[in-house]
């Protein structure tokens, strides 16, 4: 298991000798100690990083697409590892685990893929008097700053398009996570990633080596994932030397289940769209609005669902729901759930945390949720499901778009006319019709509103990469 940072394709500590415990959500009990990055450390890597840049640019694409189908194919043989790793210092069940397993390691196929289709164009001036050239050039150094909730998946959706861009990246991981991240670089440095094309450097310092990393004039990008509050601030810095950013944020995604919905495919999907990651997704279904003709029906086999969910250690055969990454995690999840209850909430399932070594909090149903509650409006990071009943189609969409939030919506409906009528109002960035799950390596993934900028994945993610130069000639 590799500890240390990674810089220009060497294994370094930190240059003061820093370093910072990793705990087993499981267990409380600490399983690696990691090098923790300084403002020297980082500075050092974004030159290192630049100079390798320059040269990875110049690379033939289909030169660079052939070491991402290698990474992919590397990847593909350590899957059960990356996906132990994601369990250890995460904590999600097994079955989650290698799911984000299969869905990061895609990215690479997608974008090995994807490196040679660089398109430009090229058009006559209206006026004729030249032609108008457009061609797309790696942007340049790229700052990477992920979440722990999908350690290897918000990287590899990161570094994939990066590198097939022609950009060479320094991956900041979340500090309860880093591990999952240097593996994920073990791999890519034996499949062919050049030195320094590649780098990563976990730290307790977020703050101050990120800050570092804006305002050093070679670093040109930030892809960051994380919380709309940390988001706010990191463009406010970014703004410094005009960084162009690439954000996404938090999400509220509400699920709508109309009254002509299959009420057994909703359920499942609801189990999909808020259980998937223990509901410690900004995907998740955080917010569900049921029809009040089927409410009662909805809600009887939603909870049902919820309640025979395993709880446990994630590598334990048939665990469903592993621990929360952190206690904070429980504090604030539970805060929500208690001031729903106080304000009149049933509880159809869970409701408190448990009682045991490590940090688990049970499968939630809250049932008729009073619309002043806190759960209605803070995004919960956890596997806690509110429900609220409406009369008609206007009042759903008007409660699914109350919020500062856009980054998904889910819908069930067996009319197709009305799905696509309600997806069209509803203000996200992805829409989940009759569908738990949104996420795919070919598909643009992204919000609107105070959800984030720009989007990963597909074509549109290799882009973020890119800059259009415009070349006026005449032949």
């Amino acid at each position: 298991m590799q500890t240390k940072l990674f810089i220009g394709g060497q294994w370094r500590a930190a240059s003061d000798g820093a370093t910072f415990p990793i705990i087993d959500p499981s267990t409380e009990e600490e399983i690696a100690d990691v090098s923790s990055a300084t403002v020297e450390d980082v500075i050092t890597t974004v030159e290192i990083a630049d100079a390798a840049g320059k040269e990875w640019a110049k690379r033939a694409p289909r030169d660079r697409a052939e070491i991402l189908r290698k990474s992919w194919e590397l990847l593909v043989s350590r899957k059960d590892d990356i996906a132990e790793c994601i369990v250890r210092e995460n904590g999600k069940a097994l079955p989650d685990a290698l799911g984000e397993t299969n869905y990061a390691i895609e990215f690479f196929r997608w974008y090995a893929e994807e490196t040679v289709r660089n398109y430009g164009e090229i058009l006559t001036s209206p006026a004729g008097g030249n032609k108008i050239v457009v061609m797309q050039q790696p942007i340049g150094v790229s700052v990477l700053v992920t979440p722990w909730n999908y350690p290897a998946a918000m990287a590899t959706r990161k570094i994939a398009p990066a590198i097939a861009a022609g950009c060479p990246v320094i991956l900041k991981p979340a500090s309860d996570t880093p591990l999952t991240a240097l593996l994920v670089a073990e791999i890519l440095t034996e499949a062919g990633v050049p030195p320094g094309v590649m780098n990563v450097v976990p730290s307790r310092r977020s703050g101050e080596v990120v800050s570092a990393m804006l305002h050093h004039p070679l670093v040109r990008k930030l892809s960051f994932t994380g919380s709309t509050e940390v988001g706010r601030a990191l463009l406010k810095e970014a703004a410094d030397c005009v960084v162009n950013c690439s954000m996404e944020l938090g999400g509220n995604a509400p699920f709508l289940v109309f009254e002509d919905a299959d009420i057994d495919d909703a359920v499942v999907g609801a189990m999909i769209a808020k259980m998937r990651n223990g509901g410690e997704a900004c995907t998740a279904a955080n917010r569900f609005h049921v029809h009040e003709n089927v409410y009662a029906e909805f809600s009887e086999k939603f909870a049902t669902a919820m309640n025979a969910f395993k709880v446990g250690p994630g590598l334990e055969p048939g665990v469903e729901l592993g621990p929360m990454i952190n206690e904070w995690a429980i504090k604030d999840i539970d805060k929500l759930v208690q001031d729903a209850k106080a304000k009149g909430s049933e509880i159809l399932a869970g409701g408190a945390p448990l009682e045991r070594t490590g940090y688990y909090y049970p499968p939630t149903v809250l049932g008729k949720v009073s619309s002043d509650a806190d759960i209605l409006r803070e995004e919960v990071f956890g596997p806690v499901a509110p429900l609220v009943s409406f009369s008609d189609d206007d009042e759903a969409i008007h409660a699914a778009n109350d919020t500062e939030y856009g980054l998904v919506a889910y819908l069930y409906t067996q009319d197709l006319k009305r799905g696509m009528a309600v997806s069209e109002r509803l203000d996200a960035g992805m829409i989940g019709l009759n569908r738990g799950l949104v996420s795919d390596p070919a598909a643009p993934f992204g919000g609107t509103k105070q959800s984030g900028l720009g989007r990963e994945g597909s074509h549109d993610g290799m882009m973020e990469y890119m800059e259009k130069k415009y070349i006026a000639v005449e032949w």
